[in-house]
């Protein structure tokens, strides 16, 4: 692994400081003998390289020396003003030259980034723990999401089988109401007209003078369950004492009441008796 940052700056290195030693003997050499452009080419590239080997040495060690960088920089910076100088000068090829210049600032560049790799860098066993932790809350957070999906596609099922019964009863419910009020209506129209009258008055006695006994509608509405325990534990009524309890109620108020009136105030009093009897009770006593 550490190839990949240590082979750019070994090279970057070895490049500038070739292109260093060249152009210092090129440059000084028409000055001065060119075996001391020699030698101050090397001094260069040769303090550059003493302090990088001491920096790397330190980093080795888990050490850092200011004094150190600082010298090594300074020799970057000289290297890299002698190229920037010799291509000022140069009367031909100055721009490729100048190009060229920055190549020792950008060595000791990468050498820094090196040094920031390796005080980053991580042993393949703790790389392989922070691989398996980083599996591990991606399969959790598939398993999450997994389990979303199937209790929303649960919720959505039930919502939808919900109300499609709802609706169901809705239809059955609005089909019965249908039917019941158009039976009501059928009766009302019944009990009002006026031959069903001059029916009524053909077959039931009078009651008073004048008059002709109400033919009551059948109750539509909300009842009241009578309990079995209490049926069962009230003995059943003779057809004389259901006569006269009928009679008692039913004369309880004047006008005399109804019958659905009657049935009511009957069975709230705790009386109990088969719709039949009650109301073949309430046609012999009316």
């Amino acid at each position: 692994m550490n190839a990949k940052t240590v082979l750019p700056a070994v090279t970057m290195t070895a490049v500038s400081m070739v292109l260093t030693l060249a152009v210092v003997v090129m440059w000084l050499g028409t000055a001065v003998p060119w075996p001391v452009a020699l030698v101050v080419g090397l001094g260069i590239d040769g303090g550059w390289l003493a302090t990088l080997a001491y920096e790397r040495r330190l980093a080795a060690q888990g050490d850092h020396n200011p004094v150190v960088t600082a010298v090594g920089w300074s020799f970057g910076l000289l290297a890299t003003a002698v190229l920037a100088a010799h291509a000022l000068t140069a009367e031909h090829s100055a721009g490729a030259w100048l190009a060229v210049a920055w190549l020792p600032l950008a060595a000791k560049a990468l050498w820094l980034v090196h040094g920031l790799w390796e005080r980053t860098a991580l042993t393949p066993l703790a790389l392989d723990a922070i691989r398996g932790i980083q599996q591990e809350a991606r399969d959790e957070a598939a398993v999450a999401r997994a389990r979303l999906r199937a209790e929303a596609a649960t919720e959505e099922t039930r919502l939808t089988a919900v109300t499609q019964a709802g609706a169901r009863v809705a239809r059955v419910q609005a089909r019965t109401a249908q039917a019941l009020s158009a039976a009501w209506s059928t009766l009302e129209t019944a009990r009002a007209g006026e031959e069903t009258g001059r029916a009524l008055t053909c077959v039931t006695g009078r009651v008073t003078p004048g008059g002709t006994p109400r033919w009551e509608l059948p109750v539509w509405g909300p009842t009241e369950p009578v309990a079995s325990r209490s049926l069962e534990a009230a003995p059943a009524l003779t057809d004389e004492a259901l006569d006269v309890l009928v009679d008692e109620i039913r004369a309880s108020e004047t006008p005399a009441l109804s019958y659905r009136e009657m049935a009511a105030r009957f069975r709230a009093a705790g009386h109990s008796a088969s719709e039949v009897r009650l109301r073949a009770a309430w046609k012999r006593v009316a």
